[in-house]
């Protein structure tokens, strides 16, 4: 099905579900000769396993990564990759109770709709587990962007109402260094500990809470997008709205921006005080790094805002298959918050999409 294939060029199809054999990924249109670096590939994936800390999920799974083709001596060979990342710790049945009862928020219903059948174990395809192949997928994105100088960092920007402040660096290895420093991945490390203790506290009351994820690309040339259907900033928000648990995209000045007026919102240009001397740099970046859907030269930002996971372990009121009423309570094992998980997700999604619109800008000019 076209819905499980993102990209035109470099084109990734996801597969598997969340209690099934394995899960993995196909991409397509890597560029030949590219450097694999399968340790690389999997320090991405341990960003985003389950397990790693006490404010995500207790399912224990390694994410081991196995690469059936696409790849000899360490390199990519211009035919498709295809990775593999086997289930390990699969508990069905911790979804017996859901048999015929529809989760409040979940998609259990929306299935049923569509298909006429739906796994219920831990959502099947639906569930966020599908998410690891993309990160395997995105690894491989970063690797191609990092030859052409382009770097994307994003980090947990709020958790509830706990915000973080606004960080100016130009070294992204610094602020990822913080990041890694601790398990909410908040770049702001007093922020972080407030985060922290805020989503333990949620968890132990048997609930959950939303947050929000900032990211930053930098190197980007200019150039990159379409200017009308297959905007960057277009296909970055399809990329973003994909992610299991997403229910906002904004890039730039954001929701914000409409409060002001074009003399407080136009970003001036300047002349490139940088050694190449190309094209020119702006003395504020509202525009978020996109003018017209392609992208300008500065930096690309933008927020993703994930909701409250759905599950929750408290007694609520649902329906059954039957359209009947009735009640169901949370079991299993389940993040408090996402976001923690989510930031290599971001990542791994705005990668793919940097990937697929540079190899296609190679077709704009002679």
């Amino acid at each position: 099905m076209a819905g499980n294939s993102f990209g035109q060029l470099f084109r990734i199809t996801t597969f598997g579900e969340s209690h099934g054999v394995a899960i993995g990924v196909i991409i397509d249109g890597c560029p030949a000769q590219l450097g694999i670096d399968m340790d690389f590939i999997q320090s991405e994936l341990d960003k985003r396993k389950p397990g790693q800390s006490k404010i995500t999920t207790q399912r224990k799974e390694s994410d081991t990564v196995q690469v059936l083709s696409g790849v000899f001596e360490g390199k990519s060979t211009g035919t498709p990759i295809a990775l593999l990342i086997p289930n390990e710790d699969q508990r069905s049945k911790d979804y017996g109770h859901n048999v015929d009862v529809y989760r409040p928020s979940h998609a259990d219903y929306v299935y049923d709709a569509k298909y006429g059948i739906r796994d219920h174990r831990g959502g099947g395809r639906s569930s966020a587990r599908e998410t690891a192949a993309r990160v395997a997928a995105g690894a491989i994105a970063k690797l191609f962007l990092k030859q052409q100088g382009i770097e994307i960092f994003a980090h947990v920007t709020a958790v509830g109402s706990i915000e973080a402040p606004n960080l100016e660096s130009n070294d992204l290895s610094a602020l990822l260094e913080v990041r890694e420093e601790n398990i909410v991945r908040c770049a702001d490390p007093a922020t972080a500990h407030e985060m922290i203790e805020f989503i333990d506290a949620i968890r132990k009351d048997g609930d959950t809470v939303g947050g929000k994820i900032g990211c930053v690309i930098k190197g980007c040339p200019a150039g990159l997008g379409e200017p009308v259907f297959d905007k960057l900033h277009a296909d970055l928000g399809k990329a973003m709205l994909s992610i299991n648990a997403v229910h906002g995209f904004e890039y730039g000045s954001g929701f914000a921006g409409s409060e002001l007026r074009g003399s407080q919102h136009n970003d001036r240009p300047i002349p490139n005080p940088s050694p190449d001397g190309k094209g020119f740099i702006t003395t504020t970046n509202f525009a978020g790094g996109i003018l017209g859907g392609i992208s300008n030269g500065m930096d690309i930002t933008f927020k993703v805002a994930f909701k409250p996971v759905a599950t929750i372990m408290h007694s609520q009121q649902t329906i059954n298959a039957a359209g009947e009423a009735s009640e169901i309570k949370g079991k299993g094992r389940h993040d408090p918050c996402v976001v923690p998980r989510a930031v290599v997700i971001v990542e791994a999604m705005a990668a793919l999409v940097l990937a697929d619109q540079f190899l296609r800008n190679k077709v704009s000019i002679i």
